[in-house]
């Protein structure tokens, strides 16, 4: 998750983060990038790291990195289980596509 939160930040500089929807169930709750309305979530599980972009389904993604929430008509996720990598140039690219969203 440190990895991720660092692209984030590299890729929109003034990107706000929040920690959200915290419960007896997940008392760290969840991590949230947003500028102008949000970007994409962070949630860890016990197999995978997902990390959901709210408006992921309007966002072009070239490189096909979204690979689950695929029939989702607004949001999209990527899925990363322990080992996977992440394309750091078009993960950065979604977040800006995100970021870019929100303002239009």
């Amino acid at each position: 998750m440190a990895h991720i939160r660092n692209l984030i930040v590299e890729a929109v500089p003034n990107v706000v983060e929040e920690t959200k929807w915290q419960k007896e169930t997940n008392p760290l709750g969840v991590p949230t990038w947003s500028l102008d309305g949000i970007i994409c979530t962070g949630e860890t599980y016990k197999d995978k790291v997902k990390l959901t972009f709210a408006k992921g389904a309007s966002i072009h993604d070239a490189d096909a990195l979204f690979n689950a929430s695929l029939n989702a008509t607004v949001r999209r996720a990527i899925d990363l289980h322990e080992g996977d990598k992440i394309n750091a140039t078009a993960f950065q690219a979604l977040v800006r596509a995100g970021a870019a969203l929100n303002a239009a």
